[in-house]
């Protein structure tokens, strides 16, 4: 029994496949330390696969988290997730699933907003967090897939990413 409502999500403005990636600067947390980083550093060695999810510590971010860790995409391109989580926070995810993926800290939630995923939440004024989002980017920051969840919650289509990152890669 689901103890929760899935709940369609408004429609989006999102950057599209084909269009060139906003570039951006934030914290960028590892299991051992973090430091600014931007978008455009981590295209600059290689495609980069840019996972949005909601806060560490909501279910959906320990599923995604889960599976994306399960696949070892980390041997074919570079993972990074965003959410609006806390150094802190995100170190402690890092640790708890055992994942070999970075993390930006993007508290304010601006980068998601450039994206075109940021997410309301619902009673709570002024505060949104990004819906379950993909973007495959290539070396020149052009983006080569994308997947916007389109209800609450939602997970990306695994397969068809894991495919179209071996298609761009391999």
């Amino acid at each position: 029994m689901v103890d929760f409502d899935v709940v369609s999500l408004p429609e989006t403005d999102h950057v599209a496949e084909g269009e060139q990636a906003p570039d951006f600067t934030r914290p960028l947390v590892n299991d051992e330390f973090w430091a600014d980083a931007s978008l455009s550093e981590l295209t600059d060695e290689g495609p980069v696969c840019l996972v949005f999810y909601p806060m560490d510590g909501a279910f959906p971010a320990t599923y995604i988290w889960n599976e994306l860790r399960d696949r070892a995409l980390e041997d074919h391109i570079t993972v990074v997730g965003v959410s609006i989580s806390t150094p802190y926070a995100h170190k402690r995810l890092i640790e708890e699933r055992g994942m070999a993926y970075d993390l930006f800290s993007d508290p304010a939630n601006g980068v998601a907003e450039a994206y075109g995923v940021a997410n309301d939440l619902d009673g709570m004024a002024g505060i949104s967090e990004p819906r379950p989002a993909t973007f495959l980017i290539d070396e020149d920051r052009t983006v080569r897939y994308v997947w916007v969840a389109a209800e609450w919650p939602d997970f990306p289509p695994y397969d068809e990413l894991e495919h179209e990152i071996r298609a761009l890669v391999d």
